[in-house]
């Protein structure tokens, strides 16, 4: 079983110099995401939020869902294996619209949900969630620093530091 550190999350920073890079974190995640997961996304318009959730989803969802940032609808779902919801939170006007839009019972059905600005809701996320800084660093590289606190989130941290090949 896992550890919980509360007051000193694990995090591990994935470099990313191509979108390609970027599919493949992705591709990594798709490999140890899980239903129940989350995922909290946070980045500056157009750190690549939306390019990371695509690569997820083409991993783990069936060829020919377009996803796109669902900034007016708010949440999207693609079907697969496991459920994806794409939320994003950008629009939200606070946490109790973000809760109007059914994201505890989604919490709880057993998809994976992404979450875009996801800072935003923050203080209504399970503290299992993962969260993925996205800081850009050139015109189409980025870091992308993964942290967590509790049990799952450090499982798939360790797992992405071992399938990337990168000792603790």
């Amino acid at each position: 079983m896992c550890e919980t550190h509360r007051d000193n999350p694990v995090r591990f920073t994935f470099p990313s110099a191509s979108e390609q890079e970027t599919d493949r974190l992705g591709a990594l995640l798709a490999d140890v995401l899980r239903g129940g997961d989350i995922v909290a996304l946070n980045g500056e318009l157009g750190a690549g939020k939306t390019r990371l959730v695509r690569a997820i989803v083409h991993s783990l969802c069936p060829a020919g869902q377009r996803v796109s940032s669902p900034t007016y609808v708010l949440v999207q779902q693609y079907e697969g294996e496991t459920p994806v919801f794409h939320f994003d939170a950008y629009r939200l006007a606070d946490v109790d619209e973000f809760l109007e839009l059914g994201a505890e019972e989604i919490f709880e059905d057993g998809g994976i949900c992404l979450i875009e600005w996801a800072a935003r809701v923050a203080e209504v996320l399970p503290p299992s969630s993962l969260r993925i800084d996205i800081r850009v660093t050139g015109p189409e590289s980025r870091e992308y620093e993964l942290a967590g606190s509790d049990g799952r989130a450090i499982e798939i941290i360790e797992a992405i530091r071992a399938r990337a090949g990168v000792r603790p």
